[in-house]
C-alpha cells in the first residue's frame, strides 16, 4: 500500500489479538490557500520563533514546557514525554460494545481505515468485522496516537473496518444552554404531515460525489479573473438578501404546499401573511413559521 500507516499495533478482544494498520480516511481537499504578502514589495511574510529580549532562536533550543504558575514553567525533554507508558500505545483493547445509534453524532471526530497487517491476521479480522455487522454494534476502546489518547469506535465498512476517534465528554459544550429557549410544543399535525411528505419526496441514497465545495469553485474563479484583469480590482458580488424575521412573516402552510408542487426547486413563498390567512394567532407561532418556512424553502 502506497500510503504510510498512521498507526501500527493490534486490536485485542479478550485473548484474541489482531495485528492491524491504521490509515487516515480523509485528505485535504482541493482548497484554495493564501499566503500573507508584504504589499509594497510583493514578497511573502515569514515567521520566526523569537524570545522577548533575545530574538530569533534555533529549533534545537526549544523544549516543551507546562505553565504550572503564571510565568513559571516545568520543562520536559522529548525523551521524557516518550517514556510515558500507556498500554494503548500499541494495543486497542475493545472493552465495550454498544448499539451504534446510542452514540450521538456530536461525539464523532475523525475516521481511519483499519486493515489487517498481514494474511495471517485476515481470518480473525473478517470474523470480528462480520460479528460487529451481525450484532449491529460498534466496539469501543482507547488508543494512543501521536501524543494523545483517544476514545475510539470500531465499526464495519464494506470489506473492511473503520476506527473513528470520539470526543471526550468534557470537550463538548452542554446543549441545554443553546436549546433552552426553544418552546416545548407539539407541531400542527397537518404541517407535520406536509413536511414529512416533502422529506419523503426528496429522499434518496447518499452519494457524496453529488456535492462539491462551491466556495472553493468561486475562489478559483476569482483567482482566474484576477489574473486576467492583471491586478485590477474585481467588482464585488451583491449582498445576500436579508434573512426573514418576525416582521416579515411567511405562511408556513403555503410554503410547504408550494414546495410539494415541483420535485426540484420550490416556488417563492408569499412575502407576508396576515393572521387570518395563516389561521394562527399570536406572535410566537408566526415567528416559528417564518424560520421553518425559510429552511423549507431551500430544502
Amino acid at each position: 500500500m502506497a500510503a504510510r500507516a498512521y498507526w501500527q499495533g493490534q486490536i485485542r478482544l479478550a485473548l484474541v489479538s489482531i495485528p492491524v494498520e491504521i490509515y487516515s480516511a480523509t485528505r485535504t481537499g482541493a482548497g484554495v490557500t493564501f499566503r500573507q504578502i508584504h504589499e509594497p514589495s510583493g514578497k511573502p511574510i515569514k515567521y520566526e520563533k523569537v524570545v522577548p529580549g533575545i530574538g530569533a532562536v534555533e529549533p534545537d533550543e526549544i523544549l516543551k514546557g507546562f505553565e504550572y504558575e503564571k510565568g513559571h514553567f516545568v520543562l520536559l525533554d522529548p525523551d521524557e514525554i516518550d517514556a510515558v507508558k500507556l498500554e494503548s500505545r500499541k494495543t486497542l483493547e475493545l472493552t465495550q460494545f454498544v448499539d451504534a445509534s446510542e452514540i450521538d453524532i456530536i461525539y464523532y471526530e475523525k475516521p481511519y481505515y483499519v486493515v489487517p497487517a498481514d494474511e495471517l491476521a485476515e481470518e480473525a479480522y473478517i470474523v470480528l468485522r462480520e460479528a460487529l455487522r451481525r450484532t449491529k454494534t460498534v466496539g469501543l476502546g482507547q488508543l494512543a496516537m501521536r501524543g494523545r489518547e483517544y476514545i475510539v469506535s470500531l465499526k464495519p465498512c464494506g470489506r473492511g473496518m473503520v476506527i473513528e476517534t470520539l470526543r471526550y465528554a468534557d470537550e463538548l459544550n452542554r446543549a441545554n444552554g443553546y436549546f433552552r429557549d426553544i418552546a416545548d410544543a407539539k407541531p400542527d399535525a397537518e404541517l407535520l404531515e406536509l413536511a414529512e411528505t416533502l422529506i419523503a419526496k426528496k429522499t434518496a441514497r447518499f452519494d457524496a460525489g453529488v456535492f462539491h465545495d462551491r466556495y472553493v469553485d468561486a475562489l478559483q474563479d476569482l483567482v482566474k479573473r484576477k489574473l486576467k484583469a492583471k491586478g485590477r480590482k474585481i467588482a464585488t458580488a451583491e449582498e445576500d438578501a436579508p434573512r426573514p424575521s418576525g416582521a416579515n412573516v411567511i405562511d408556513l402552510m403555503a410554503a410547504l404546499k408550494q414546495s410539494l408542487e415541483k420535485p426540484g426547486k420550490a416556488k417563492a413563498a408569499p412575502k407576508a401573511a396576515t393572521k387570518e390567512a395563516s389561521g394562527k394567532t399570536g406572535r410566537a407561532p408566526a415567528k416559528k413559521g417564518a424560520s421553518a418556512a425559510h429552511g423549507g424553502k431551500h430544502a
